[in-house]
């Protein structure tokens, strides 16, 4: 037998032993469950749910535009951090506060709370909305674009609307 089949086995065992490593541990960029996929119907009956004027978006066109995002930006819940924060949950978020991203001071230091109205004033110039933040997109110039993104990440990214407060009945009298 060569020296070469003796050693064969022991050099490859911590190879073997290394590639197993982790296998229970879930990746931290992996997503932490399943993302469920939509279904057509289901997009449509979200889309419709959605307040003027993104109910009456275009779910292709927001997904063809959002294209151009998708280089920096994932929007699945779980989704990893690229050269932009995942999107997932956005609506609602207080600017620059997803959890361990590295944000610009900008972003960091910004007091409002991301919704449809300041996503498309971003959208359309982001270095204008709000100077000094790290994002290199020059803007999407087109506002029916700017509408079906908004329209396409409040589908994809888990928006979920407000949920109406009842009004007190103002026919009963006060006792």
């Amino acid at each position: 037998m060569s020296r070469f089949a003796l050693a064969a086995p022991l050099l490859l065992a911590p190879i073997v032993a290394l590639s197993a490593c982790g296998q229970d541990a879930p990746s931290p960029t992996a997503p932490a469950k399943p993302a469920r996929v939509l279904t057509d119907t289901e997009k449509a009956s979200l889309l419709a749910a959605l307040p003027a004027p993104y109910n009456a978006g275009d779910l292709n066109n927001g997904r063809r535009a959002f294209a151009r995002c998708r280089s920096c930006h994932t929007v699945g819940e779980g989704g990893a951090d690229m050269a932009g924060p995942n999107l997932h949950g956005v609506f609602g978020r207080k600017a620059g506060d997803r959890p361990r991203y590295n944000y610009s001071n900008a972003l960091r230091t910004a007091d409002f709370v991301w919704d449809a109205e300041r996503l498309d004033h971003w959208l359309q110039s982001p270095r204008t909305f709000l100077p000094g933040n790290k994002m290199t997109f020059p803007g999407l110039p087109d506002a029916k674009d700017r509408r079906d993104v908004i329209a396409f990440l409040k589908v994809e990214t888990g928006y979920q609307p407000p949920v109406p407060t009842p009004a007190k009945d103002l026919a009963q009298p006060a006792s």
